[in-house]
């Protein structure tokens, strides 16, 4: 069950994006306020749960450690600066525990199958032959690589978001992209499926 189902149906405050709206929002919460609860998760879910999905690439995982996201929030809610947005703080949470469930993943034996399945099983718009390839260069992309191509490319961070979630410079987060570019177009080349092009010059850091 998502982590706001029990909640569906209860009205509720559509507290603005201001971090002014936040701070009260986040007050609420710490004091026991049962609605600014429903109001904080009902306000992040799809972005939470989007981006898992995303780095994940399986729905049930997705699903769950998007709960986990929102249980770490309200636990460290007191440790938020009530002078930045708390969406980025929020995402950041969401980064580091896909993390973990990605290490933990790595770790099963069964690991090379299970990332095959997945990329397999990952909904494609116009599934084509080139589509169902970047899902699967993107799936066996080294995580630090992968989480920034993600973070770019299919949420629309740019590069200071990024570098703020992950907790690396800027420069790191171009150099991962750009690597990470790399290798989907090597990729993609050695099938066939790109023409070959002269390689990309590294960006500056």
């Amino acid at each position: 069950m998502k982590p706001a189902d029990r909640w569906s149906g209860i009205p509720f405050r559509n507290v603005g994006a201001s971090v002014d709206a936040e701070q009260v929002l986040v007050r609420r919460c710490l004091r026991g306020d049962p609605l600014a609860t429903v109001e904080l998760v009902k306000q992040f879910e799809q972005d939470v749960v989007g981006l898992c999905l995303k780095m994940l690439r399986h729905q049930h995982d997705a699903e769950d450690v998007a709960q986990e996201v929102f249980l770490r929030v309200f636990r460290s809610l007191k440790s938020w600066d009530s002078n930045r947005p708390l969406r980025p703080w929020i995402l950041t949470i969401a980064v580091n525990r896909c993390r973990t469930a990605m290490g933990k993943r790595m770790k099963r034996p069964e690991t090379a199958d299970y990332l095959a399945d997945v990329a397999d099983r990952t909904p494609v718009q116009g599934s084509t032959e080139l589509t169902t390839a970047i899902q699967a260069v993107i799936a066996d992309l080294r995580q630090d690589y992968r989480e920034v191509f993600i973070l770019y490319h299919e949420t629309g961070h740019n590069y200071d978001e990024i570098a703020e979630m992950i907790s690396r410079p800027v420069g790191t987060v171009k150099t991962w992209l750009h690597r990470a570019r790399q290798i989907l177009a090597t990729e993609l080349q050695q099938r066939g499926l790109l023409p070959t092009t002269e390689p990309e010059p590294t960006p500056p850091k």
